[in-house]
């Protein structure tokens, strides 16, 4: 559905009515003026209105309306189309989730379309409209602060998967602790959150090197400065993305070799402790063979020897093992 729809004229808003096509022609016969359409999860039908309207590829259109496209900018004989990967995140269940925001650009036009939650839309047509000296530059103001609003929102979250992050290294590196029952399984759960996050900010790369570069239709040469500057908070982005997954990996192979040791720990006790078991096991085998020709068997003292002789050697054992720390 359409959720907002405005003409701006020098920088300022102006009612376009519902008649787009009549908006869109004011839009170019006045030459400072462009028109921006919104829409939030259209169906086909809805949408065919405004791609008839706008001349829209339709490879785009078919892209806008099912979604699940990685970011990328084409360009069409009459438009150009950029998606975007805005992400949220859920401080309750520390989860990352990716929306789709298409724009698409045109003569004296914009259409951005916007699937799922925590695209920036509403926000960054507000502010604009108090910046009329941004918005004078058309479509491409548009494009630039969309762009640098999901963006910086990247920076944001890979600082909320950072506390995140320490928290669970605490974890796990905790003096004497043994970790939680379900360490293995958390980090495994960051890693996919992470995962999540570089879909959305590892291909955006490529676009936003093309328009730092220039030379791309339907935007203003004059905006390179301004999308190098987003194309810098990208790359902060993106390392800050790579060193979160190779952080993960490296906690991931501690937990495991803690694991490992904490094994061998066990394996080490159970030894010495059957060990201490074996010794009174061997000597009351041995006396229990019922033979009538038995060393001290007729002894009077032979039962309390025997006993403490058994005590004795596993106490010395126990000793032994606790001094070399398998106990």
């Amino acid at each position: 559905m359409i959720v907002d729809s405005a003409l701006y004229r020098d920088g300022r808003r102006t009612d376009c009515g519902s008649d787009l096509s009549r908006a869109l022609a004011e839009a170019r016969t006045g030459g400072d003026a462009f028109l921006w359409v919104g829409l939030h999860e259209p169906t086909e039908a809805e949408f065919d209105h405004v791609a008839t309207e706008f001349a829209l590829h339709p490879l785009a259109v078919e892209d806008a309306l099912k979604a699940h496209q990685r970011p990328k900018l084409e360009v069409y004989d009459d438009s150009l189309f950029v998606v975007l990967k805005p992400v949220l995140y859920e401080p309750e269940s520390d989860r990352v989730s990716s929306g789709e925001l298409m724009l698409f650009l045109g003569d004296s036009f914009v259409v951005t379309v916007r699937h799922g939650e925590g695209a920036p839309l509403a926000a960054v047509r507000k502010r604009l409209e108090t910046q009329p000296e941004v918005l004078r530059h058309g479509p491409t103001a548009v494009l630039y602060a969309v762009s640098d609003a999901v963006v910086d929102h990247y920076l944001d979250v890979a600082s909320e998967l950072q506390v995140d992050l320490e928290e669970l290294e605490a974890d796990v590196f905790a003096p004497g602790g043994t970790g939680t029952a379900n360490t293995a399984e958390r980090i495994y759960t960051a890693k996919r959150q992470v995962l999540e996050f570089r879909r959305a900010t590892g291909p955006l790369a490529a676009p936003m090197a093309r328009l730092t570069a220039g030379a791309v239709p339907f935007v203003n040469q004059e905006a390179q400065p301004f999308f190098r500057d987003v194309n810098d908070h990208l790359l902060r982005a993106n390392e800050l993305v790579e060193g979160l997954d190779r952080l993960l990996s490296d906690v991931l192979s501690a937990h495991l070799a803690q694991m490992g040791v904490r094994q061998n720990d066990d394996m080490r006790k159970i030894s010495a402790w059957a060990a201490m078991a074996a010794v009174p096991t061997m000597v009351a085998g041995i006396y229990g063979m019922n033979f009538d020709h038995m060393p001290e068997l007729h002894w009077l003292w032979s039962y309390p020897v025997v006993i403490a002789l058994m005590a004795g050697i596993v106490l010395g054992l126990h000793r032994l093992f606790k001094r070399r720390g398998w106990l």
